[in-house]
């Protein structure tokens, strides 16, 4: 089983310019997730738009490659990043793991435990869960919720809190149901990945501003894979970044 591992990496942000190249120590944020990912997986590319992402990966060792500035998701930037990556190296690929960009302290086991869902060689598009156990994260809008089949398929993607507890009092619905967190962690099945590039946005997709709410409604099936792995620090403010130096300080200590 081949299986490529692309980092997207815009290098536009409004909140923090140049995001992939934030030194977090003495390396950009860049390099702190390819070296993770590396763990996992034999084949990592960084997709970007930006000449100096492109140089900082190589210069550090890495693989990258440019990719048109606008796409409007990060899952089509994958999807020219798998063709050129294709073309370049001759190596078919059967599954593809979409990894986010500004996670740098972000465990590996959690691309084996995204790659484990491919294990029965039916599953055409995966993703991570974790089981909610604060009940505060059920009602923030930020968390996408999910809720799945029998076959740990997922049916709805929402921030909002589903499922609905009726006639419960909200600080005890964990007592009463099971609630799935979403962790932005992607799988894709090759062939699949060039079918859903096609697809338009839906209105649900629009309305929630969640991606894969758009495979869903085209009769994709989306697996969910549990982990136990905490997610990390995101790093999407100049505040969360002064976080990252901090956290690595106390790691290195």
């Amino acid at each position: 089983m081949k299986i490529l591992g692309i980092i997207p990496a815009r290098y536009a942000s409004t909140r923090l310019p140049g995001k992939p190249l934030a030194m977090i120590g003495d390396k950009p944020m860049i390099q702190h997730v390819y070296e993770n990912c590396k763990k996992s997986l034999e084949y990592v590319y960084v997709a970007t738009d930006d000449i100096s992402i492109v140089n900082a990966v190589v210069g550090f060792g890495g693989k990258a490659v440019m990719t048109d500035p606008d796409h409007g998701s990060g899952t089509e930037r994958v999807a020219e990043a798998v063709n050129i990556v294709v073309e370049e190296t001759g190596i078919k690929f059967d599954y593809i793991i979409n990894i986010q960009g500004d996670e740098p302290f972000f465990n590996p086991r959690q691309i084996d435990d995204l790659v484990a869902c491919f294990d029965n060689g039916k599953t055409e598009l995966a993703t991570l869960a974790q089981v909610i156990c604060d009940h505060h994260q059920i009602f923030d809008e930020k968390e996408a919720k999910i809720v799945v089949d029998n076959n740990m398929n997922a049916v709805l993607f929402s921030r909002s809190p589903i499922p609905f507890v009726q006639n419960v009092s909200k600080k005890h619905w964990l007592e009463h149901a099971i609630f799935y967190r979403h962790m932005g962690l992607y799988g894709y099945r090759t062939d699949i990945l060039f079918e859903i590039i096609k697809l338009e946005p839906s209105v649900i997709e629009k309305a929630e501003s969640l991606e894969q709410l758009r495979w869903i409604t085209n009769g994709f099936k989306v697996k969910i894979g549990i982990t136990e792995i905490e997610e990390t620090l995101c790093v999407d403010t100049p505040e969360d970044l002064i976080k990252a130096n901090k956290l690595l300080a106390k790691l290195n200590y």
